[in-house]
């Protein structure tokens, strides 16, 4: 068996974050794996941290209590993994200001994650909010 190299273990721990962290929804798992300084450069956050990115996702819960992403692609280079896919889910809740609509969304997304001693430090993410905000109705297509 070969040992278990740096790429292994960020892949393994982008896997942890996407299924346990965001889609089961377990925020302890977020505590974890994401330093207490993590910056998301793109998705607005009130803090840094894993807070900062629960809340985050807690926006998106609300607003999609039902949302699961797919990871189709993960590409990782040592401290760098980037993903690529979409995320799913129905609008049932209030979402940056738009009242439930009730409509199914599928949007994709890319991003790029850079860990350091076994967290995440920093990513970048890129979420078709333009296509999200169309499918529910807040702004025409």
């Amino acid at each position: 068996m070969t040992p278990e190299t740096e790429a292994d273990r960020n892949r393994e721990l982008v896997r942890r974050i996407f299924e346990e962290g965001i889609n089961d929804g377990n925020d302890a798992v977020l505590q974890e794996l994401l330093s207490p300084g993590y910056v998301n450069h793109d998705l607005p956050s009130p803090r840094p941290g894993p807070g900062g990115f629960a809340m985050v996702m807690g926006v998106f819960r609300t607003g999609f209590p039902d949302m699961t992403f797919y990871v189709d692609e993960v590409i990782v280079d040592g401290a760098l993994v980037s993903t690529r896919g979409y995320l799913t889910g129905s609008h049932q809740g209030e979402f940056m200001g738009v009242q439930p609509s009730g409509e199914q969304i599928l949007v994709k997304y890319i991003d790029h994650w850079r860990f350091e001693d076994g967290l995440a430090q920093e990513s970048w993410v890129s979420l078709d909010l333009l296509g999200l905000m169309q499918q529910i109705g807040a702004i025409g297509s």
